[in-house]
Protein backbone atom coordinates (compact mmCIF):
# COMPACT_ATOMS: atom_id res chain seq x y z
CA UNK A 1 0.00 0.00 0.00
CA UNK A 2 0.79 3.45 -0.59
CA UNK A 3 1.07 5.14 2.51
CA UNK A 4 2.53 8.33 1.37
CA UNK A 5 -0.73 10.61 1.97
CA UNK A 6 -1.09 9.04 5.72
CA UNK A 7 2.50 10.42 6.79
CA UNK A 8 3.12 13.42 8.55
CA UNK A 9 4.97 15.17 5.97
CA UNK A 10 1.99 15.31 3.91
CA UNK A 11 -0.85 15.90 6.71
CA UNK A 12 -1.58 19.56 7.20
CA UNK A 13 -1.05 21.86 10.60
CA UNK A 14 -3.73 23.45 12.46
CA UNK A 15 -2.25 27.04 12.83
CA UNK A 16 0.23 27.80 9.76
CA UNK A 17 3.41 26.42 9.02
CA UNK A 18 6.29 26.69 11.94
CA UNK A 19 7.58 29.81 11.91
CA UNK A 20 11.31 28.88 13.42
CA UNK A 21 14.10 25.84 12.53
CA UNK A 22 15.50 24.22 15.60
CA UNK A 23 17.64 21.57 16.91
CA UNK A 24 15.91 19.17 18.84
CA UNK A 25 18.04 16.42 20.91
CA UNK A 26 21.38 18.09 20.64
CA UNK A 27 21.91 15.64 23.59
CA UNK A 28 19.93 13.33 25.82
CA UNK A 29 19.68 16.25 28.53
CA UNK A 30 17.77 18.56 25.62
CA UNK A 31 14.84 16.11 26.06
CA UNK A 32 13.77 15.48 29.98
CA UNK A 33 10.36 13.93 30.43
CA UNK A 34 9.07 13.21 34.50
CA UNK A 35 6.14 10.79 34.47
CA UNK A 36 3.66 12.07 36.63
CA UNK A 37 2.11 9.00 38.34
CA UNK A 38 -1.80 8.76 38.53
CA UNK A 39 -1.73 7.05 42.17
CA UNK A 40 0.59 6.79 45.07
CA UNK A 41 1.96 3.17 46.06
CA UNK A 42 0.19 1.84 48.93
CA UNK A 43 4.12 0.63 50.35
CA UNK A 44 2.57 -3.13 51.34
CA UNK A 45 2.06 -5.96 49.18
CA UNK A 46 4.23 -8.23 46.71
CA UNK A 47 4.89 -5.43 43.95
CA UNK A 48 8.28 -3.67 44.11
CA UNK A 49 7.90 -0.41 43.03
CA UNK A 50 11.15 1.35 41.66
CA UNK A 51 11.33 5.19 41.02
CA UNK A 52 14.09 5.15 38.05
CA UNK A 53 15.81 7.78 36.43
CA UNK A 54 17.81 6.79 32.70
CA UNK A 55 19.86 8.56 30.72
CA UNK A 56 19.98 7.36 26.67
CA UNK A 57 18.49 4.24 27.71
CA UNK A 58 14.70 2.85 26.27
CA UNK A 59 12.22 1.87 28.71
CA UNK A 60 12.29 -2.30 27.70
CA UNK A 61 15.83 -2.31 27.79
CA UNK A 62 15.85 -0.87 31.53
CA UNK A 63 12.59 -3.77 32.40
CA UNK A 64 14.63 -6.39 30.36
CA UNK A 65 17.74 -5.86 32.49
CA UNK A 66 15.88 -5.06 35.94
CA UNK A 67 14.29 -8.88 34.92
CA UNK A 68 17.60 -10.29 34.21
CA UNK A 69 19.53 -9.12 37.31
CA UNK A 70 16.50 -9.86 39.83
CA UNK A 71 16.43 -13.32 37.98
CA UNK A 72 12.55 -12.86 37.16
CA UNK A 73 10.60 -13.55 34.09
CA UNK A 74 10.68 -10.75 32.16
CA UNK A 75 6.67 -11.03 32.04
CA UNK A 76 7.35 -10.12 35.83
CA UNK A 77 8.29 -6.69 35.36
CA UNK A 78 5.89 -3.86 34.27
CA UNK A 79 6.28 -0.40 33.71
CA UNK A 80 3.07 2.59 32.88
CA UNK A 81 4.18 3.72 29.37
CA UNK A 82 7.31 4.02 27.07
CA UNK A 83 9.49 6.62 27.67
CA UNK A 84 12.10 7.75 24.55
CA UNK A 85 15.66 6.69 24.68
CA UNK A 86 17.75 9.89 23.65
CA UNK A 87 16.45 11.88 26.48
CA UNK A 88 16.41 11.86 30.40
CA UNK A 89 13.42 10.48 31.78
CA UNK A 90 12.24 9.98 35.67
CA UNK A 91 9.59 6.50 35.73
CA UNK A 92 8.25 3.84 37.51
CA UNK A 93 8.87 0.07 37.11
CA UNK A 94 6.98 -2.87 39.14
CA UNK A 95 8.78 -5.97 39.53
CA UNK A 96 6.51 -8.84 41.00
CA UNK A 97 8.42 -10.99 43.84
CA UNK A 98 5.97 -13.18 45.82
CA UNK A 99 7.90 -14.18 48.68
CA UNK A 100 8.91 -10.00 49.05
CA UNK A 101 12.54 -10.89 49.54
CA UNK A 102 14.06 -8.16 47.44
CA UNK A 103 16.25 -9.22 44.85
CA UNK A 104 19.98 -7.74 44.69
CA UNK A 105 19.72 -5.12 42.00
CA UNK A 106 23.14 -3.06 42.71
CA UNK A 107 24.46 -4.59 39.29
CA UNK A 108 21.49 -2.56 37.29
CA UNK A 109 22.72 0.84 38.74
CA UNK A 110 25.14 2.64 37.40
CA UNK A 111 25.80 6.63 35.63
CA UNK A 112 22.53 6.25 33.29
CA UNK A 113 20.22 4.28 35.44
CA UNK A 114 19.92 5.74 38.51
CA UNK A 115 17.48 4.40 41.58
CA UNK A 116 15.59 7.74 43.12
CA UNK A 117 12.92 5.53 45.39
CA UNK A 118 11.06 2.40 45.83
CA UNK A 119 8.56 1.01 47.81
CA UNK A 120 6.28 -2.01 47.79
CA UNK A 121 2.41 -2.33 46.15
CA UNK A 122 -0.41 -4.65 46.22
CA UNK A 123 -0.62 -4.57 42.52
CA UNK A 124 1.52 -4.46 39.92
CA UNK A 125 1.77 -1.07 37.40
CA UNK A 126 -0.16 -1.70 34.49
CA UNK A 127 0.34 0.33 31.12
CA UNK A 128 -1.16 3.51 30.77
CA UNK A 129 -1.34 3.74 34.73
CA UNK A 130 -0.43 6.97 34.89
CA UNK A 131 -1.26 10.46 34.78
CA UNK A 132 0.87 12.28 32.05
CA UNK A 133 4.21 13.46 31.32
CA UNK A 134 6.10 16.31 32.12
CA UNK A 135 8.49 17.97 29.65
CA UNK A 136 11.82 20.18 29.60
CA UNK A 137 12.88 20.72 25.89
CA UNK A 138 15.51 22.40 25.18
CA UNK A 139 15.58 23.53 21.19
CA UNK A 140 19.49 24.77 20.27
CA UNK A 141 20.20 26.87 17.26
CA UNK A 142 17.08 28.45 16.79
CA UNK A 143 16.15 30.22 14.22
CA UNK A 144 13.25 32.79 13.65
CA UNK A 145 12.35 35.94 14.88
CA UNK A 146 11.29 35.57 18.73
CA UNK A 147 8.17 37.82 18.38
CA UNK A 148 6.76 34.80 15.60
CA UNK A 149 7.95 32.77 18.06
CA UNK A 150 6.53 33.97 21.25
CA UNK A 151 2.65 34.72 19.23
CA UNK A 152 3.07 31.21 18.15
CA UNK A 153 3.65 29.97 21.65
CA UNK A 154 1.00 31.98 23.05
CA UNK A 155 -1.49 30.55 20.37
CA UNK A 156 -0.58 27.06 21.32
CA UNK A 157 -1.58 27.50 24.73
CA UNK A 158 -4.41 28.91 23.96
CA UNK A 159 -6.28 26.65 21.45
CA UNK A 160 -4.36 23.49 21.80
CA UNK A 161 -2.34 21.20 19.01
CA UNK A 162 -3.65 18.17 16.57
CA UNK A 163 -3.21 14.98 18.65
CA UNK A 164 -1.26 13.63 16.22
CA UNK A 165 0.72 10.38 16.78
CA UNK A 166 4.02 11.07 16.69
CA UNK A 167 6.72 9.88 13.57
CA UNK A 168 8.56 7.56 16.38
CA UNK A 169 4.75 5.41 16.08
CA UNK A 170 5.83 4.74 12.88
CA UNK A 171 9.89 3.58 13.27
CA UNK A 172 12.41 4.64 10.99
CA UNK A 173 11.88 5.55 7.47
CA UNK A 174 8.03 4.33 8.61
CA UNK A 175 9.16 0.95 8.03
CA UNK A 176 6.73 -0.07 11.16
CA UNK A 177 3.90 0.43 8.27
CA UNK A 178 5.38 -1.92 5.93
CA UNK A 179 5.66 -4.28 9.27
CA UNK A 180 1.89 -3.80 10.08
CA UNK A 181 0.75 -4.44 6.72
CA UNK A 182 2.40 -7.88 6.90
CA UNK A 183 1.01 -8.74 10.00
CA UNK A 184 -2.41 -8.11 9.31
CA UNK A 185 -2.24 -10.21 6.15
CA UNK A 186 -1.23 -13.09 8.06
CA UNK A 187 -3.49 -15.39 9.70
CA UNK A 188 -5.62 -13.45 13.00
CA UNK A 189 -4.46 -14.11 16.06
CA UNK A 190 -4.67 -12.66 19.60
CA UNK A 191 -1.11 -12.82 21.24
CA UNK A 192 1.77 -10.67 18.86
CA UNK A 193 5.16 -10.05 20.05
CA UNK A 194 6.81 -7.02 20.67
CA UNK A 195 7.85 -6.10 17.30
CA UNK A 196 4.59 -7.33 15.86
CA UNK A 197 2.46 -5.33 18.07
CA UNK A 198 4.24 -1.70 17.45
CA UNK A 199 3.60 -2.89 13.64
CA UNK A 200 0.02 -3.27 14.48
CA UNK A 201 -0.21 0.11 16.33
CA UNK A 202 1.34 1.97 13.55
CA UNK A 203 -1.39 1.28 11.26
CA UNK A 204 -4.03 2.43 13.65
CA UNK A 205 -1.79 5.82 14.35
CA UNK A 206 -1.81 6.51 10.50
CA UNK A 207 -5.19 5.54 9.88
CA UNK A 208 -5.80 8.21 12.67
CA UNK A 209 -3.66 10.92 11.24
CA UNK A 210 -5.48 10.57 8.20
CA UNK A 211 -8.47 11.43 10.06
CA UNK A 212 -7.28 14.17 11.79
CA UNK A 213 -5.78 15.85 8.83
CA UNK A 214 -8.80 15.39 7.11
CA UNK A 215 -10.64 17.56 9.77
CA UNK A 216 -7.74 19.99 10.23
CA UNK A 217 -8.30 20.65 6.33
CA UNK A 218 -11.83 21.17 6.67
CA UNK A 219 -11.85 23.43 9.98
CA UNK A 220 -13.50 20.81 12.24
CA UNK A 221 -10.37 19.45 14.20
CA UNK A 222 -11.58 21.82 17.36
CA UNK A 223 -15.11 22.24 16.53
CA UNK A 224 -18.43 20.06 16.68
CA UNK A 225 -19.75 18.15 13.26
CA UNK A 226 -22.91 16.06 12.94
CA UNK A 227 -21.99 12.36 14.43
CA UNK A 228 -19.64 13.48 16.80
CA UNK A 229 -18.95 12.02 19.47
CA UNK A 230 -16.45 14.02 22.24
CA UNK A 231 -14.33 13.19 24.94
CA UNK A 232 -13.38 15.33 28.36
CA UNK A 233 -10.07 16.52 28.89
CA UNK A 234 -7.92 14.01 29.90
CA UNK A 235 -9.97 11.18 29.75
CA UNK A 236 -10.53 8.31 28.05
CA UNK A 237 -14.08 7.72 27.75
CA UNK A 238 -16.78 9.74 25.39
CA UNK A 239 -20.49 10.63 25.02
CA UNK A 240 -22.63 11.52 22.63
CA UNK A 241 -23.51 15.78 23.14
CA UNK A 242 -26.99 16.67 23.15
CA UNK A 243 -28.31 18.30 20.14
CA UNK A 244 -29.58 20.77 21.60
CA UNK A 245 -26.92 21.85 24.35
CA UNK A 246 -25.70 25.64 24.64
CA UNK A 247 -22.92 25.19 26.58
CA UNK A 248 -20.67 22.82 23.99
CA UNK A 249 -19.33 25.89 21.86
CA UNK A 250 -17.73 27.62 25.02
CA UNK A 251 -16.71 24.35 26.39
CA UNK A 252 -14.82 23.60 23.36
CA UNK A 253 -13.42 26.66 23.01
CA UNK A 254 -12.08 26.41 26.56
CA UNK A 255 -10.52 23.15 25.72
CA UNK A 256 -12.80 21.44 28.19
CA UNK A 257 -13.89 19.04 25.48
CA UNK A 258 -12.49 17.72 22.13
CA UNK A 259 -13.66 16.34 19.35
CA UNK A 260 -12.59 12.38 18.57
CA UNK A 261 -11.38 10.42 16.15
CA UNK A 262 -11.42 6.97 15.64
CA UNK A 263 -8.59 3.83 16.81
CA UNK A 264 -10.07 1.58 14.29
CA UNK A 265 -10.92 -2.30 15.10
CA UNK A 266 -14.67 -4.28 15.96
CA UNK A 267 -17.27 -3.36 17.18
CA UNK A 268 -19.76 -0.28 16.07
CA UNK A 269 -19.32 3.11 15.14
CA UNK A 270 -19.70 5.60 18.09
CA UNK A 271 -20.31 8.48 15.46
CA UNK A 272 -22.29 8.93 12.70
CA UNK A 273 -23.74 10.97 9.60
CA UNK A 274 -20.83 13.60 8.45
CA UNK A 275 -18.22 12.42 10.71
CA UNK A 276 -18.70 8.60 10.31
CA UNK A 277 -18.82 9.52 6.59
CA UNK A 278 -15.67 11.03 6.70
CA UNK A 279 -14.09 8.14 8.65
CA UNK A 280 -15.31 5.57 6.14
CA UNK A 281 -13.73 7.18 3.55
CA UNK A 282 -10.38 6.88 5.18
CA UNK A 283 -10.83 3.38 5.83
CA UNK A 284 -11.48 2.60 2.28
CA UNK A 285 -8.27 3.97 1.53
CA UNK A 286 -6.37 1.52 3.59
CA UNK A 287 -8.62 -1.07 1.64
CA UNK A 288 -8.87 -4.04 3.93
CA UNK A 289 -6.75 -2.96 7.21
CA UNK A 290 -9.08 -1.42 9.23
CA UNK A 291 -11.38 -4.19 8.86
CA UNK A 292 -7.95 -6.62 9.85
CA UNK A 293 -7.40 -4.67 12.74
CA UNK A 294 -10.75 -5.79 14.08
CA UNK A 295 -10.17 -9.46 13.53
CA UNK A 296 -6.95 -9.48 14.97
CA UNK A 297 -8.73 -8.41 18.35
CA UNK A 298 -8.54 -4.74 17.96
CA UNK A 299 -11.75 -3.35 20.21
CA UNK A 300 -12.67 0.07 18.63
CA UNK A 301 -12.26 2.87 20.55
CA UNK A 302 -11.84 6.76 20.53
CA UNK A 303 -8.66 9.44 20.59
CA UNK A 304 -9.27 13.07 21.05
CA UNK A 305 -8.42 14.85 18.18
CA UNK A 306 -7.43 18.17 20.08
CA UNK A 307 -4.37 18.20 22.63
CA UNK A 308 -3.96 20.76 25.69
CA UNK A 309 -0.61 21.69 26.52
CA UNK A 310 -0.81 22.31 29.96
CA UNK A 311 1.31 24.69 31.84
CA UNK A 312 3.45 25.74 28.71
CA UNK A 313 6.26 28.37 29.20
CA UNK A 314 9.19 29.83 27.65
CA UNK A 315 12.34 31.12 27.84
CA UNK A 316 15.38 31.95 25.40
CA UNK A 317 18.50 31.74 25.69
CA UNK A 318 21.09 34.10 24.79
CA UNK A 319 22.89 31.21 23.39
CA UNK A 320 20.64 31.18 20.78
CA UNK A 321 18.51 28.31 22.62
CA UNK A 322 14.29 28.14 23.58
CA UNK A 323 13.87 26.27 26.83
CA UNK A 324 10.24 24.74 26.59
CA UNK A 325 8.17 23.34 29.68
CA UNK A 326 4.74 21.65 29.11
CA UNK A 327 2.61 18.49 30.73
CA UNK A 328 0.50 15.97 28.46
CA UNK A 329 -1.60 13.51 29.40
CA UNK A 330 -0.48 9.66 28.54
CA UNK A 331 -0.86 8.75 24.80
CA UNK A 332 0.47 12.66 23.45
CA UNK A 333 3.64 12.92 21.97
CA UNK A 334 5.58 16.21 22.98
CA UNK A 335 6.69 16.14 19.11
CA UNK A 336 3.11 16.90 18.15
CA UNK A 337 3.28 20.10 20.05
CA UNK A 338 7.21 20.90 18.70
CA UNK A 339 5.49 20.76 14.76
CA UNK A 340 3.07 23.40 15.49
CA UNK A 341 5.89 25.45 16.29
CA UNK A 342 9.41 24.33 14.77
CA UNK A 343 11.10 22.59 12.02
CA UNK A 344 12.85 20.50 13.63
CA UNK A 345 16.54 19.02 12.88
CA UNK A 346 16.46 16.03 15.28
CA UNK A 347 19.22 14.07 15.67
CA UNK A 348 16.67 11.49 17.52
CA UNK A 349 13.74 11.12 16.08
CA UNK A 350 12.75 7.67 15.47
CA UNK A 351 13.06 6.80 19.13
CA UNK A 352 10.71 4.75 21.03
CA UNK A 353 7.69 7.35 21.68
CA UNK A 354 6.87 8.81 25.04
CA UNK A 355 3.63 7.80 25.97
Amino acid sequence: MDWSSFLLDALPHAIGMPVCTATLRANPDDFQVDEMPSFEPSGEGEHLFLHVRKRNQNTAWVAGRLAEVAGLPPDAVSYAGLKDRRAVTTQWFSLHVPNRQRPDLDAVWNDDIELLAETWNARKLKRGAHQGNRFVITLRDVEGERAAIDARLEQLAAIGVPNYFGPQRFGHDNGNLAAGEAVLAGRPRRRLNHRETLAFSAVRAALFNRVLGERIAGGSWNRLLPGDVLMLDGRGSFFRPEADDAALPARLAALELHPTGPLFGRGRPAVSDEVLALEEGVAALAGELADRLGAFGAEAQRRALRLRVAELAWQHGEDGSLRLTFALPSGAFATSVLRELARLRESGLHEIPVE
